[in-house]
């Protein structure tokens, strides 16, 4: 009996794990949808973003003290840019929330990319705030081959 709850356990970190970008595979995928230069944000803001907002995983979801989440990997808010139908929602996104989870990030990059055109760009995010505005980024592209 122990043997199948670690077997079962271990299936479940590979799974989580599975939730997880790689950033040289994150970046290509934000330069192929031309972050790079809006609205003023290098591709490297972009990744330190993701890093800090949800440590690159896709499926991130966070509860606030509010009662609003954040979703996905720059743990979009349910407040103001998804629906989750569990509280109110402005949806300036227009979209469910579980549109933001999983491995099509398109919805996530298209929401964010909406959010850094409003007033205060990155700067919405807290922790882009605290650890990568006004800091030297370009690490987070050292070995990506783009």
């Amino acid at each position: 009996m122990k043997v199948l709850l670690v077997c079962m356990a271990s299936c479940l970190l590979v799974v989580r794990s599975g939730d997880i970008i790689n950033r040289c595979v994150l970046a290509k995928i934000l330069h192929q949808e031309d972050v790079d230069g809006f609205e003023g944000y290098s591709l490297p803001d972009w990744l330190c973003l993701a890093f800090v907002e949800s440590n690159f995983n896709m499926s991130k979801v966070n509860e606030n003290v509010d009662g609003s989440f954040d979703y996905g990997i720059f743990q979009i808010n349910s407040h103001y840019w998804c629906n989750d139908y569990q509280s109110h929602s402005e949806n300036f996104c227009r979209m469910n929330c579980h549109e933001l989870l999983g491995p099509n990030l398109l919805s996530s990059i298209h929401c964010a990319k909406k959010i850094v055109s409003t007033a205060g760009g990155m700067k919405n995010w807290v922790e882009w705030r605290l650890h990568c505005s006004g800091r030297p980024l370009s690490h987070w592209l050292t070995g990506c081959h783009l």
